[in-house]
């Protein structure tokens, strides 16, 4: 039972999830729970292990969640008999849940998960944070969106895409965008999405009034732009990047330990859980297709007919389509372009890692940075007559 617990907490702590450890540490007979039987408890009621049947479970499920939303431990004694001798300091006295006899006292302690810092960029002020947050015993996610390939050692995860962000952020994950201007704009659009506690952007104010002024044009609310904070860092006079690192880190801290008694874990599993379910069932593989010559919904398993083409398989309502589609795949198969042109000022944009994008009439148009995709947004007409 212990390694089985022990596996457990440890994939709990890996995966971020908290949870509290129950302890029987005196048991008086008779009662099915021991002294040293344990049992984990997350913070969404499930409970693995033992600490005494239907009697005791239900309050240590709800004692651990007590514990866990005040980040503090708990010794709890269960019994239905009146012994003055148990009203001791610190101790919490419950009655059974049922008629048992005897008693039970059991030592509940949280375990939360690591405050996760998440960095976006590579700058130097990025790789302060990054080290600082090690050293703080934070989970450091990096994302370089360039992929620079600049070494990151004091990140435990490295990540190449700000959509990423959408399924890293959760309820104590402190962001913090220094790209100096690179793509504030765009990681800004992706990380208020999640309506995290904290974001601080490293810029100016002058730069921070341009990127509050373009997400307001992008329809964010400011509500949602509450969160962010700009410049970064508490005021210390802060020059350079380590101490603006610094800096940064002990406004995290002082926002941290006034919030984090407010964080409702048990909500944030439940809709974890949910969202996990659902993506759990968008991901299982479609049979259908379309076929690509007439386009009806054709089912791989059922097709009259299939053919190859560049190593992919299309699949066909008849002969007659694959036949025709078989004279020249070209015609059906629309390879998709590698770089676009910026509509405003006509720079060459590698769509793969384009940060910025509008859609307009049915076609998605790339920019090379905020400022183009915010004149293009105000006026949209004028930039596709002058580039048709």
């Amino acid at each position: 039972m212990f390694d089985e617990l022990s596996g457990k907490a440890q994939e709990l702590h890996e995966k971020g999830i908290p949870f509290a450890t129950a302890t029987v540490v005196r048991a008086e007979k008779p009662t099915s729970g021991r002294p040293g039987d344990k049992a984990i408890i997350t913070a969404d009621g499930k409970l693995y292990g033992w600490v005494g049947g239907s009697c005791a479970q239900p309050t240590v499920i709800s004692e651990a969640k007590t514990a866990m939303r005040e980040a503090k431990s708990r010794f709890i004694r269960l019994s239905n008999e009146n012994d003055p001798a148990a009203n001791r300091d610190g101790l919490i006295v419950f009655p059974m849940t049922c008629y048992s006899e005897g008693a039970l006292e059991i030592f509940i302690e949280p375990h939360l998960p690591q405050p996760q810092l998440l960095v976006i960029g590579t700058m130097p002020v990025a790789r302060a944070l990054m080290h600082i947050g090690q050293v703080m015993q934070y989970r450091v996610i990096a994302i370089d969106p360039e992929n620079t390939g600049i070494p990151l050692p004091h990140a435990r995860t490295v990540l190449d895409n700000l959509g990423a962000v959408l399924e890293t952020v959760r309820p104590e994950t402190y962001v913090v965008v220094a790209s100096h201007g690179n793509y504030d704009e765009a990681a800004l659009e992706h990380v208020l999405q999640t309506k995290p506690q904290y974001v601080g952007l490293v810029a100016s104010r002058k730069r921070f009034e341009t990127v509050v002024e373009y997400l307001r044009s992008q329809g964010l609310t400011d509500t949602e732009l509450k969160p962010l904070k700009a410049p970064a860092g508490l005021d210390i006079g802060a020059q350079d990047a380590d101490e603006i690192a610094i800096s940064i880190i002990a406004e995290i801290v002082e926002h941290r330990r006034r919030v984090a008694k407010s964080i409702d874990w048990e909500s944030y599993l439940a809709a974890a859980a949910e969202e996990a379910s659902t993506t759990d069932s968008e991901a299982q593989p479609s049979d259908t297709v379309i076929d690509p010559v007439c386009g009806m919904e054709v089912k791989k398993s059922t097709a009259k007919a299939s053919y190859e083409y560049e190593g992919e398989l299309y699949y066909f309502c008849c002969n007659g389509c694959k036949l025709t589609f078989s004279k020249n795949p070209e015609q059906f198969v629309h390879k998709t372009p590698t770089m676009a042109i910026d509509p405003v000022c006509h720079m060459e944009v590698e769509i793969a890692v384009a940060h910025y994008k509008s859609d307009y009439e049915g076609q998605t148009y790339y920019f090379c940075c905020a400022g183009c995709k915010s004149s293009f947004d105000k006026a949209p007409e004028v930039y596709v007559t002058v580039g048709a």
